[in-house]
């Protein structure tokens, strides 16, 4: 069997005609499909159209706030957007590209637990150096609010490799930008609290970059109080009101989805006091604040007592350059073959939540040389290797992979 991957990408109400609009930009049979259904299209409705238009073979993928896709000679229709009406489809044909899906349901009992076992069966089926791809579930309970933190997820992955070499990225799966729910397809059905794991043949090799966009505005504080992902002291003071105030925010009035707008906290990696380079800072994005506590929630609960963190601005010229560079330097590094490209995008970085005159996806996609398969998701956390082979979750990134044949 040849091998072949090839993406399409369309959008419109009626899901059914939509898959099948898709499904005419590409060629032949697949043994597998990695599809992103925007979230206002029913997850039932989007499996049997799949279904009705590719047969009984292996679904990946899963609910999305948007989908974005290159157009290239014989690979379909380029586009992007964050509807909710789009559906992104990258299909793998032949043993050579064609990775394995593994599927793990126990997000709900524990993350870090959960991402161990999905670890240990990653463990027996990878190669040494191999690339997987990690989705998962974001929403754990939409009332009160509540995510499966991907870092408890990484925890509990990494530990189950036990040293094994891969390059793992990942994204988070949500139905919309304001997080409101989320659904994955764990290979032949829909299911929630799930994760899976592609695991792609050695003869691919990935390559990724990690697009920022925030640069720091205060110097140093400590973290003296901290409740899971409830940041509730700075260096001693309420959260809230060292955050407010450094950004000159009226005190008690900013929502979390305000701040979540404007601000992260950053912790730098490496020495403190060398020159800034946005590639050494992991940043959380802000999920909510809570005046009466003077506290701020992030969207992950790595960060503990003695964090050393900076607030961090959210700069739209800087996440333009982040991407103009970044792919600029992943594209020199590149050699061989490129079959296709991958972009987990955080859905924070959409123009309608930064106020952006450029649509970030859109400059990607003006930016990459054209001429092979490129398909990508408005994530809620990206996962990424980062100073090193440990891979990491990520806030407002934007993580590029590209996939070149080695054999």
């Amino acid at each position: 069997m040849t091998a072949t991957i090839s993406t399409g990408y369309a959008a419109g109400i009626d899901v059914a005609a939509t898959v099948a609009r898709c499904r005419k930009q590409l060629p032949g049979p697949a043994d597998l499909i990695l599809a992103f259904v925007g979230g206002k299209h029913d997850p039932e409705a989007a499996l049997a159209a799949l279904r009705a238009s590719f047969g009984d073979i292996p679904l990946a993928g899963g609910s999305a706030a948007g989908a974005i896709a290159g157009g290239g000679t014989g690979v379909g229709t380029g586009g992007f957007g964050y509807s909710g009406l789009e559906i992104g489809i990258i299909a793998f044909s032949g043993p050579e590209v064609t990775p394995k899906i593994l599927t793990n349901r126990d997000l709900l009992e524990g993350e870090e637990a959960a991402g161990q076992a999905l670890g240990q069966a990653v463990r027996a089926q990878a190669a040494p150096g191999s690339a997987v791809l990690i989705l998962f579930d974001s929403v754990a309970a939409s009332a009160p609010l509540r995510l499966h933190p991907a870092s408890r997820i990484m925890a509990g992955f990494h530990a189950a490799l036990d040293g094994l070499p891969l390059h793992v990225i990942g994204g988070g799966l949500l139905t919309d930008i304001n997080l409101s729910d989320g659904w994955m397809f764990d290979g032949y059905s829909i299911a929630k609290h799930a994760m899976t794991a592609l695991v792609f043949p050695p003869g691919l090799h990935a390559a990724t970059a990690i697009l920022h966009g925030c640069r720091p505005v205060s110097s140093f504080f400590e973290i003296t109080r901290v409740e899971g992902a409830e940041v509730l002291e700075l260096d001693g003071q309420p959260a809230l009101t060292v955050i407010e105030r450094t950004l000159g925010l009226e005190l008690g009035t900013t929502s979390g989805q305000q701040l979540s707008l404007v601000a992260t906290l950053g912790q730098k990696q490496g020495d403190p006091f060398a020159p800034f380079d946005e590639n050494n800072y992991v940043n959380r994005l802000i999920l909510q604040a809570d005046p009466a506590r003077g506290s701020i929630t992030l969207f992950e609960p790595d960060f503990t007592i003695g964090t050393r963190v900076q607030i961090m601005s959210r700069d739209n010229a800087l996440m333009l350059e982040s991407v103009t560079q970044g792919i600029a330097d992943l594209e020199a590094g590149l050699h061989g073959a490129c079959a296709f490209g991958l972009y987990i995008d955080c859905a924070g970085r959409a123009s309608v939540m930064t106020g952006a005159e450029t649509e970030e996806a859109d400059l990607v996609l003006r930016t990459l040389k054209p001429g092979f398969p490129f398909i990508g998701f408005y994530s809620g956390v990206e996962i990424a290797p980062f100073a090193g082979d440990y891979s990491r979750p990520l806030d407002w990134t934007g993580v590029l992979t590209v996939f070149q044949r080695t054999a």
